[in-house]
């Protein structure tokens, strides 16, 4: 084969892959916009929690966590949901087999890809899954810092309508303690707030009373 044929190859994979991810747009989350005129979509979501990186890297505990790296692991980990779909945060049922769903997404979406970028991509897709990694862990921390912030600054819309309680929030949240102090109390704070402005349920008071 010759070397413009090999190239053409390559480039014909890679505007393939970008093509599909495209369909990224059209998967819809459970949390709704901060306007509350709609639910977001996946795509916005990486996009956001992106900017959360780049924004919150300071107040991120030492050693700082390599930023480019973070940023990479953000806008690759949720292509998956383009065959898997969103699993609702506490939906205990879907994440049975979510693992195994995403899987097959992956190898389907990264095996567009030139065989390098498809074992690249593949590997900070599954560092981002397995959170060990300093960058994964601080990822982790703002993608599930990002949805309570929403939840907080629209009266707990997704909150409500899915009755979720302060002690289901927390264990999604636990990244947040290993990332960083700082988004750690900020973190309790909303919580706090959340639950004495009614828009979180109180499950430790209703054990308490029990």
């Amino acid at each position: 084969m010759k070397r413009n044929e090999l190239a053409n190859e390559r480039l014909t994979g890679q505007l393939e892959f970008l093509a599909e991810i495209d369909r990224l747009k059209t998967v819809l989350r459970k949390t709704y916009l901060i306007d509350r005129s709609r639910l977001e979509n996946s795509a916005e979501h990486s996009w956001h929690v992106a900017i959360w990186a780049i924004l919150m890297l300071e107040h991120a505990n030492d050693p700082k966590p390599d930023l480019d790296r973070v940023v990479r692991l953000l806008l690759l980990h949720d292509l998956v949901e383009i065959d898997a779909g969103d699993t609702f945060a506490y939906d205990t049922a879907g994440y049975k087999d979510k693992e195994a769903r995403e899987q097959a997404a992956a190898d389907r979406l990264f095996g567009l890809l030139p065989k390098d970028q498809r074992d690249e991509w593949m590997g900070l897709w599954r560092e981002f899954e397995d959170g060990v990694t300093a960058e994964a862990i601080y990822a982790a921390a703002l993608d599930r810092l990002q949805p309570v912030f929403h939840n907080y600054r629209t009266g707990g819309a997704s909150w409500k309508q899915n009755r979720i309680a302060r002690s289901q929030v927390l264990v999604r949240l636990e990244p947040v303690r290993e990332a960083s102090d700082a988004l750690w109390a900020l973190a309790q704070d909303l919580i706090r707030r959340s639950v004495e402005q009614g828009i979180l349920l109180d499950d430790q008071a209703e054990e308490s009373e029990g």
